[in-house]
């Protein structure tokens, strides 16, 4: 077998490093996936988006942070539709969760998850000092990361791209 001074050994997969970075997104996209999955369950297992409970810690989130959001319009329009505003949040949270855990259509669902992220931040978090304490940007980045790197291994997206090389 072969050796790469740089990789270690190499097989028809390439050497270590490349294994790895094929690998190297993975923990970021269960993560991301259990996540907002969890979060968006959570919306509705817990009294639902449509509870009068949940309407007012939003409600209130919302207004406390206010005055010193970046998007204060979206703020508006948040409180104007509490309850449509919390079931979407909640769907599309469940969503961006599940095709992450999956690897499908990872792209656009990461590309969802980063506008919801910087959507929280500019609302919710955006007076958080100093800007690491607040988990929104974080997660916004990680989100942008998985946009532009697609879903890597052990995916649907990755099979089938898989699938379409071998076709060619």
């Amino acid at each position: 077998m072969p050796v790469d001074r740089v990789s270690g050994p190499m097989d028809d997969q390439g050497g270590v490093r490349e294994r790895l970075a094929r690998h190297g997104v993975l923990p970021l996209r269960l993560f991301l996936g259990v996540t907002f999955l969890y979060a968006g369950l959570d919306k509705f297992l817990s009294g639902g988006p449509f509870s009068s409970v949940d309407r007012e810690v939003m409600r209130s989130m919302l207004e406390f942070g206010r005055d010193t959001s970046a998007a204060p319009w979206l703020v508006d329009l948040a409180l104007d539709n509490a309850g449509p505003a919390l079931t979407g949040v909640a769907v599309a949270e469940v969503v961006v969760g599940v095709l992450l855990l999956v690897g499908v259509l990872t792209r656009p669902a990461a590309m969802l998850g980063a506008v919801m992220a910087l959507g929280f931040w500019v609302t919710v978090s955006w007076e958080t000092s100093p800007y690491y304490f607040g988990g929104d940007l974080p997660y916004a980045v990680g989100f942008l990361t998985l946009a532009l790197t697609g879903a890597g291994a052990f995916s649907v997206d990755s099979a089938r791209a898989t699938r379409r090389a071998a076709a060619r």
